[in-house]
């Protein structure tokens, strides 16, 4: 079955031109022209993907993202943006985005990303990658936290995936582990935490930039 998709961009001409581009392929769910209503809709219609300008009123597609995650944490965001700057891409990558492309690139290109960003990949143009590596090389903190030293080497890397919303299955494979040793770190990790669920672990990871 096609991936359902919902679109958000406050420039409807290229709205239009990218809902005609990929309702052949995918099911256009909806689609919206700021952010309020992109926000009530998405998490009405809990769409698979969601391809996000990154420029708009209104707090922009980082809004976007912020205002779904916490209610709707299955759902998953590509960028789409005419901007190549590293502050945007990395704005996005932290507010929850699975990917960052530029309006540039080619429909068939942008049908693939999507397919990917559906299955759990993550995706960017090369240069902007590097910018995403650059800036998560040292994701995990290095000044004292008391709370972050609990966790064993293992469990912090169980601990960015899951925070970034991968599920166990793909955590799993990305570290070469059984899903009952992921179930297993992330039990160990909200019992030295203290927190209740794997949502509950987001924000927190969140707030420290572990993301």
């Amino acid at each position: 079955m096609s991936a359902r998709v919902y679109l958000v961009d406050d420039h409807l001409l290229f709205l239009a031109g990218v809902k005609a581009e990929l309702s052949e392929e995918f099911r256009i769910v909806g689609s919206a022209s700021d952010v309020d209503t992109a926000i009530g809709e998405i998490r009405d219609l809990n769409p698979d993907v969601v391809l996000v300008d990154v420029h708009m009123p209104d707090g922009g597609g980082v809004a976007v993202v912020e205002g779904v995650v916490p209610t709707n944490p299955d759902v998953k965001f590509l960028a789409l943006s005419v901007s190549d700057q590293a502050e945007d891409v990395i704005a996005m990558i932290r507010a929850g985005a699975r990917g960052y492309v530029t309006k540039t690139i080619d429909p068939g290109d942008l049908a693939d990303a999507i397919e990917r960003i559906n299955t759990g990949d993550a995706v960017f143009s090369p240069r902007l990658a590097g910018f995403v590596l650059d800036a998560f090389a040292g994701a995990i903190p290095s000044e004292d936290d008391p709370e972050l030293d609990q966790l064993t080497p293992r469990e912090k890397d169980v601990l960015r995936l899951i925070a970034r919303g991968f599920a166990y299955k793909q955590v799993a494979r990305k570290l070469t582990i059984s899903i009952k040793t992921v179930e297993t770190h992330v039990s160990s990790v909200l019992r030295k935490l203290q927190l209740s669920n794997r949502h509950e672990l987001a924000r927190w990871a969140t707030k420290r930039r572990i993301v």
